[in-house]
Parts: C-alpha cells; structure tokens; sequence
C-alpha cells in the first residue's frame, strides 16, 4: 500500500504530464525551462524520486517532442523559410510587430545550431537583418534584433567576419538605438574575430558626433577596447586630432551667429563641437586607465590640443570636459605642471587648479585667447631632457597647420565680439 507522500509524488506526476501533453510548442517552453530552473542540480535517482519514479515518462515525451521540433524546422528550410523571414523584414507594409516576430523565428533558427547560423548569412541574412535594425521604429525590436545579430557572431567562424562588418556598417545610420546595440554588440564580435577592420576606426570618431549620451558611452568603452589592438596608434591620433576642429567645420554657423544672437544655442550642438568635447572625455578616460597610453598621449601634443578646446568659447563642454582632462596630466606629469603653467601664466594657472572644471565660467576673454593660441610642446621637452622614445618614428611629425587656423578663427570672433560690446 502506497503512502500519502507517495500518493502525492505520482498526483504531482500525472498532473504535470496532463499540463504537457494538453500544450503547445510555446507553453511546452515555458514548462521545460520552468523544470530546469527547479530542478537544476537534482541527480537521476533525485528526479525518480521526486516523479514517484515516472521521470522517464517525462523524459520519452521531452526526446518525441524534441525530435518532431526539428523535423519541423527541417521542412520548413526545405520551403525556403529562411528567405521568406528575410525578405518580410524589408517589405514596408508589413507591420512591424509582423517583423518582430520574424526576427524570433530567425532566432530560434539561428540558435538551433552552426550549419543553421551559415544558411542564415548565406541567404544574405546579415545585410537584411542590419537593414532592418536601422529602419526599425520599435526600440522593443530593435533589442530582438541584437540578440539575433549576438547569436549569429557567435559559434559561427565562417561568416563572424561578415557580421563584424556589417555591425561596423551600422555606425553612421541615423538611428540613436541602432547605433548604441551596434556598439554594443561589436564589442562581444571584436573579441571573438581578433583582429580589426580598417574603418573601424573612423566610423567609431564619428560615432562621437552624436548628442545622445548613451551611444557615445557605448562607442568611448568600444574605443577602451580598440586601444588593446593593432589600430591602437591610428586611434590615439584620431582623438588628438579631433581636439582641434578644421575652421571649414567650425565657421559653418559663424555668419549666422554674428548676425543673430537667437542661434547662438545651435553652437551648442554642433556636431564638430560634440565630437571635440566627446574626444578629449574620451582621452581623459584612456589616459586614467593606462599610464602607458597616457604618455603615447604626450608624445601626440595632447596637452597643447587639450589647453586649445578650453580656448573654445563656441562649445562650454568642450572647455570643461578637456579642463579636467588637462588636469590629469598636471597631476601626473611635473614637466607638464611646469610648461602648463608657464603657458597660461600666474592668474589663469591658479583659477584652473583651484578649480579645473568650473574654469570656463571664470576665465574671460583674452585668457580663452591664450588657451587656443597656446604652443605648448611637452614632446620637445621630453626629447630634450631623454625621455623621448621615439614616438615620432611611429606617429609622424606634429602638424599645426590646422591649429594655427584655429586659433586665429577664434580670436577673430572675440574681436569682433569685443567690437559688437562697445558700439
């Protein structure tokens, strides 16, 4: 005679075959992940106890049910179901939420297996499924999206290659969310290829135009990542260079602003400045995580390009996001504490010490002037003194060309603006 806890195990029992067997696909998922979660860990002769010794009833229906899935799957590849979810994805009148559920199927295919992931991106799946990504109007899809593009760059090393381009393709899209889980997911495909594209670079520093913060946090810790590879020279150049805007992108709003004061805020997000402001953040985070990076930073004339966008009276964020950077290198290096401070002389050194982020609000005009006509070369000093390694047989010689332009497009403006006051 079978005891009352018995009688309970073998109730608990045909109480969750019923549950199984009056289900369907969907609901069988949920209940074989339900099973997983409570019993993870459970030996056999645990999980025969806990089904009064039924567990292998379970265990034929789970192995039926699993094999028709497949068979299923089979014949519908058979049919051509890959291109069919593909080519849904680019017609316009089907709803998105209609898309939406393609990108699952594409999942669940993409997920059965490598051979499954290569007929996806043989069919032309990668540049479909980018596409679609940044047409996409549903950030809720959009996130489907990534896990799919995820699944395909992984376990997948015929065509990882053809995904890491096509997450790289994404960048300049117009899309704010497209652009963030691109950068996001290019993190995970850069470490899974290894080596990197040769537009990677440009396409992530113009990445940096963007006003939306969490696109440019996710390109600074893609950048973070980069620095660890061989475009590592070419990336730091990028940055410093970005620091000092060329006067053909600075001087596009120049007319207006002289004229009317009503668009003055539009300085504020132009992209140029945008990019100036994200790139000397960028550095400042570079630099605090990797003393070496820090002094390649030296050998490229950061200081001089960093104390030239605090000269930036156009762009608040600009002067205060390189201030503080700036302040770094004071703080870490005395030889450029001593050229710093003999640049911007007594007064202005003591306000930018005392408070480096809140000096933009306190300088005026002529010590702005200083800032961007500063000549500062902490590298000729380091190659005077012998502590030069030779970075310029890596990098190239300093140009100033544009920098010269820079300035004098500055001091222009605060003349005149000098000359607007008095009338």
């Amino acid at each position: 005679m079978t005891s009352i806890k018995e009688q309970a195990a073998i109730s608990r029992l045909l109480s969750f075959l019923q549950d199984w067997d009056n289900s369907g696909n969907v609901a069988r998922s949920h209940i074989l992940n339900s099973f997983i979660e409570t019993n993870q860990g459970k030996t056999a002769p645990e999980l025969e106890q806990e089904f009064s010794q039924g567990a292998s009833l379970f265990l034929v229906r789970l192995s039926t049910w699993l094999r028709l899935t497949n068979q299923y799957l089979i014949e519908f590849l058979e049919v051509g179901g890959v291109l069919t979810l593909l080519e849904i994805l680019g017609l316009e009148k089907i709803k998105e939420e209609h898309k939406k559920e393609s990108i699952k199927l594409l999942q669940l295919i993409a997920n059965s297996g490598r051979k499954y992931k290569e007929l996806i991106c043989e069919s032309y799946g990668v540049r479909s499924i980018a596409e679609f990504l940044a047409k996409s109007k549903s950030e809720e899809t959009q996130e489907e999206v990534q896990v799919l593009l995820d699944a395909l760059v992984h376990g997948n090393p015929k065509y990882q290659n053809q995904v890491y381009k096509g997450l790289i393709a994404l960048l300049p899209c117009a899309s704010p969310k497209a652009q963030q889980l691109s950068l996001q997911t290019l993190r995970t495909a850069q470490s899974i290829t290894g080596t990197t594209h040769p537009s990677i670079v440009d396409c992530v520093l113009k990445v940096l135009r963007t006003m939306h913060l969490e696109v440019q946090y996710e390109a600074i810790e893609l950048i973070k990542d980069l620095v660890n590879y061989d475009v590592r020279n070419t990336l730091l150049q990028g940055l410093v260079a970005l620091l000092i805007p060329s006067v053909k992108e600075t001087s596009k709003l120049q007319p207006k602003i002289l004229n009317d004061s009503s668009v003055l805020h539009l300085t504020a997000h132009l992209p140029v400045f945008l990019q100036q402001a994200a790139a000397a953040k960028a550095i400042g985070v570079l630099a605090r995580s990797n003393l070496s990076i820090a002094e390649e930073l030296l050998h490229l004339r950061v200081v001089h390009s960093l104390m030239a966008a605090m000269g930036n009276t156009d762009h608040s964020n600009s002067q205060r996001l390189a201030s503080l950077t700036l302040e770094y290198f004071v703080q870490m290096f005395p030889v450029v504490e001593e050229h710093v401070r003999r640049s911007m002389g007594e007064e202005l050194y003591n306000l930018f010490t005392s408070n480096a982020e809140d000096l933009y609000m306190k300088m005026d005009s002529i010590q702005a002037d200083i800032l961007a006509a500063n000549k500062v070369n902490v590298t000729k000093a380091l190659h005077d003194s012998g502590v030069y390694t030779n970075m310029s047989f890596y990098f190239g010689p300093s140009v100033n060309e544009n920098h010269l332009a820079y300035i004098t497009h500055f001091q222009k403006r605060n003349m005149e603006a000098k000359g607007g006051q008095s009338l």
